[in-house]
Parts: C-alpha cells; sequence; structure tokens
C-alpha cells in the first residue's frame, strides 16, 4: 500500500514539475531595467494631459543604443508602450500623466522591458533650460502676442521652445524617420520645469504639475527608466 501511494504522489510531482517547465517556457519573465538603465526617446506622436485618454497606444525611438541585461537594444529601436494616467489641472488638482513603454522593437530583433516616463530630458547641446510643458505659462494674458499657439512660447535662450509644435489638427503619428541626432543632444539630461514625479504602489512613474497641463511634443528626446532617476554627479 505505501508502495502505491509513493507511486501515485511521484507521478503527480512529475506532472507538476512538467507543467511548470513548461508555464515558464511561455511566459518569459520581463528583463529587468536595473538602476541607473535609460531610454533617451523621441515620441512619435504628441501626448496632452488630459487631451490624451488612458490606454492610448503610443510609440518612441529610441536615440542612443542601450544594453538591458546583456542585450543591446540599438540606436532607431522603436518602443511600444500606452498612457496610463493622464489628467489635466483642474482647480488644486495638478495635471497627471503617465505613460509605460512595454517591449522595444528593431530590424532583427525585440524584447520585453518595463520602464516609464520620468521627469528628465535632454535639450539641445546649444540650449540647456529646463524645458517648460505648459501650453501657456500664467502670465499668457500679457503675452499672447509673443505666443505661437502650438504648444509653447518661443523662449530665446532654448532653442527647442522656437520649434513648431503640431497642433490638435495636425496628424500626431509620425511616420517619418526623423529624430534628433544624438550628437546634437547634450551629454546631461535636467529636469523638466515646474514638474515633479513619484512612484506609485505598483512602482509606475506618475509625473505632476501644479503650474500647468503636461504635454510631450515629438522634438524633444525624453527619457525613460525602470524607476525614477536620481541627478548624475
Amino acid at each position: 500500500m505505501f508502495s502505491r501511494i509513493s507511486g501515485a504522489a511521484h507521478a503527480a510531482l512529475v506532472v507538476l514539475l512538467s507543467s511548470s517547465a513548461l508555464l515558464s517556457q511561455q511566459t518569459p519573465a520581463t528583463p529587468n531595467c536595473s538602476a541607473g538603465c535609460e531610454f533617451p526617446v523621441i515620441m512619435r506622436q504628441s501626448v496632452a494631459a488630459g487631451k490624451t485618454v488612458v490606454g492610448t497606444k503610443v510609440e518612441a525611438k529610441l536615440i542612443v543604443a542601450t544594453l538591458l541585461n546583456g542585450t543591446v537594444i540599438p540606436r532607431d529601436a522603436v518602443l511600444s508602450g500606452e498612457v496610463t494616467e493622464s489628467a489635466t489641472k483642474s482647480g488644486t488638482n495638478p495635471s497627471r500623466l503617465a505613460i509605460r513603454m512595454d517591449s522595444a522593437q528593431w530590424k532583427s530583433g525585440s524584447t520585453p522591458l518595463k520602464v516609464y516616463l520620468t521627469a528628465w530630458f535632454y535639450p539641445e547641446a546649444a540650449g540647456m533650460a529646463a524645458q517648460d510643458l505648459s501650453y501657456q505659462p500664467a502670465d499668457a494674458a500679457n503675452s499672447k502676442r509673443n505666443w505661437n499657439g502650438m504648444g509653447t512660447y518661443p523662449d530665446p535662450n532654448n532653442p527647442i521652445s522656437q520649434q513648431k509644435f503640431p497642433g490638435p489638427e495636425s496628424n500626431d503619428k509620425d511616420t517619418s524617420a526623423a529624430s534628433a541626432p544624438a550628437s546634437n543632444i547634450s551629454k546631461h539630461r535636467v529636469l523638466m520645469k515646474n514638474v515633479e514625479s513619484a512612484s506609485s504602489t505598483n512602482g509606475e512613474i506618475v509625473l505632476t504639475s501644479s503650474r500647468s497641463n503636461l504635454k510631450l511634443d515629438k522634438l524633444t528626446a525624453y527619457v525613460f527608466a525602470g524607476e525614477d532617476l536620481l541627478p548624475k554627479k
């Protein structure tokens, strides 16, 4: 009797281990983006907090080759993900925006990942001023003649702000290969102006601004990472 029960238990254990092995092969773990892992990208569509709804699929082009757990993700790889939080500034409630990228794909390969939009960006080498993501500043009533009506005010100290951003009626999807060359971007990332970041209970990074509505354009090199980034020393 003892040998018969042991044999049945052994058979059940073999089946359980085989099933677990098969499941692990079918659902590979998402590679971990360790501390200091950064993905500088150019968005392929504009994103506006409160206007771009939660669940909207987004893509971005990697502008610098990045190492992820032994795998080199080459420049121009396309990161794909979605908007997970999106809210306009209302009364005392700040504007909120969160984007998660779930995969990277390039000509000869692909890999799953999990990285989030951070409050950092790489300015053009000639313009180190912090980016202002507001649709228009608080003193807009006295400065309307300076507003270009496309999402930013021209700033003579920041070449990025002098570009013409896509308006609401424009084709947000960027199907061209246009992206800022890595050689034109500063070697040092800077924080977005009037923007704060925090980690939610599930580890997701959420950006907030009490001064203006958050907006991403297709000209700036934003930084995605697996966790909130500290200033570089």
